[in-house]
């Protein structure tokens, strides 16, 4: 896997202060996606375990709330391989902080295939960008249809729940 770029102190992309990482690699190519560069599985940089052990010490101040993930498009398969087992490092050191991932696909089609994901996934920000539904007032997200899911409260309860903000 590869990664575009990673931001070390960022309120944009989750409530409180987090670690971004932004992967490489999308096979949605919406139409008027803020970061087209990062379609490209091999943009950026190699997702290296120096990297990953980089964004492990990044996350240790206490008023680091957690990892958001973004891209390019996280729940591809592609970048599932190398992000799963570090997502499982990331709540194996920190289990009380948060992870965030903004994906393409919606929930449904995460859950039906079984996604690994989801089960080191606190919220889930899901669905394509659609350019027409694009809302720059709605937080952590580009356009309406996109959601922000509490992903345990969601498994356990088997129905959508959205966080509350």
């Amino acid at each position: 896997m590869y990664y575009s770029q990673i931001l070390d102190c960022d309120i944009a992309n989750g409530l409180g202060w987090r670690i971004s990482l932004f992967v490489s690699g999308c096979s949605l190519h919406c139409k008027g996606c803020f970061n087209p560069e990062t379609w490209d599985y091999n943009f950026g940089k190699p997702f290296t375990v120096k990297t990953q052990n980089k964004i492990l010490e990044l996350l240790h101040p206490d008023y680091i709330r957690g990892l958001s993930v973004l891209g390019g498009n996280p729940t591809d398969e592609e970048n599932e391989i190398d992000l799963v087992p570090f997502l499982g490092r990331v709540k194996e050191y920190y289990p009380n902080k948060d992870i965030w991932v903004w994906s393409g696909h919606t929930f449904e089609k995460l859950k039906e295939r079984n996604d690994k994901i989801l089960r080191y996934c606190d919220v889930l920000v899901d669905g394509p960008f659609i350019e027409k539904e694009k809302d720059l007032t709605i937080p952590f997200r580009g356009s309406r249809n996109q959601r922000l899911i509490d992903v345990k409260k969601t498994l356990e309860s088997g129905k959508i729940t959205e966080i509350e903000l």
